[in-house]
């Protein structure tokens, strides 16, 4: 199975030519559900039934792990057997009548104004404290992906005409403003990352105590330290900071068509999430401010 495996990983990167996040991405969920398969005697995919698929997702239900990771696993799955199936490796497509589990519509957690300014306050001493605030400034400043954040190199920015340019979803590559604050920190920070290199080279802006590229584990747990200093008792990832910035866009008057430009979203549909957050925000503040809203 494992050669079925490796064809399939082949094919998405060098003929769909999907991002190496989604690669890796894929092979983990495909590895995964061949330790399941092993485990049932199954090693070769040709043997897999319909229900040892659906068993497979009873099992990651019981694992109490979340819907949108569950439905991202099958699409991994039921693409794999596709492919298999369209190269007549498989006589039939098993996953084929499958149906995805439904989603539970879920609002993004966002940051206060208040919480973000009490965030990215932050006492530079070291290079890492640097770094630190760059990055946050950065992420909030113009509401770039995690992944997006990580892989941006030295020649990716612009000081002069205030811009970045960062290669989103299916490599798509965008050109992004950026504001004094963000442009303040970052130049900071450069100021002070050849202290981090450690007399080595990396064509990468954001760095780790080794000199290499920043991890995405490793700002996670910069931003869970931070939060815990400035008590901010949020359940917050590091894409809640995207989302924050797209809210306060809208909050202060930006029109959702420039938002999803600059969030890099191929679909409005996916931008028009945040107008929901804003309708919250407008509801509870009329129920608050309002002298004839409650009796």
């Amino acid at each position: 199975m494992i050669n079925d495996i490796d064809d399939f990983i082949n094919h998405i990167q060098f003929e769909k030519r999907l991002s190496q996040n989604t690669k890796q991405s894929y092979y983990r969920d495909l590895i995964k559900y061949q330790e399941f398969l092993k485990k049932k005697g199954i090693t070769q995919t040709k043997d897999v039934t319909k229900n040892d698929i659906v068993k497979y997702i009873e099992l990651l239900n019981k694992e109490d792990m979340k819907t949108t990771s569950i439905a991202r696993k099958l699409t991994t799955i039921k693409a794999f057997h596709n492919y298999l199936f369209q190269k007549q490796v498989l006589k039939v497509d098993v996953s084929e009548t499958i149906d995805r589990p439904k989603l539970r519509k879920k609002l993004p957690k966002v940051l206060t104004v208040d919480e973000v300014d009490r965030l990215l306050d932050i006492e530079c001493k070291t290079p890492f404290d640097y770094r630190n605030k760059s990055m946050l400034e950065l992420m909030y400043g113009t509401g770039l992906r995690i992944s997006e954040l990580l892989d941006l190199k030295m020649t990716d920015f612009d000081l002069e005409n205030c811009i970045i340019r960062c290669k989103g979803k299916g490599s798509k590559e965008r050109i992004v403003p950026i504001g004094e604050y963000t442009m303040d920190s970052l130049t900071n920070y450069l100021g002070v990352r050849n202290q981090l290199l450690k007399k080595k080279t990396c064509e990468y802006l954001y760095l780790n105590n080794l000199g290499g590229r920043l991890s995405r584990f490793s700002f996670f747990k910069i931003l869970k330290k931070l939060l815990l200093e400035k008590n901010i008792n949020k359940d917050v990832s590091p894409h809640s900071l995207r989302h924050s910035f797209a809210t306060h866009m809208l909050d202060y008057g930006a029109d959702l068509r420039s938002i999803q430009e600059l969030l890099g979203h191929s679909d409005i549909a996916t931008t028009k999430i945040y107008t929901h957050i804003s309708n919250n925000k407008i509801k509870k503040e009329y129920e608050e401010f309002h002298p004839r809203s409650q009796k």
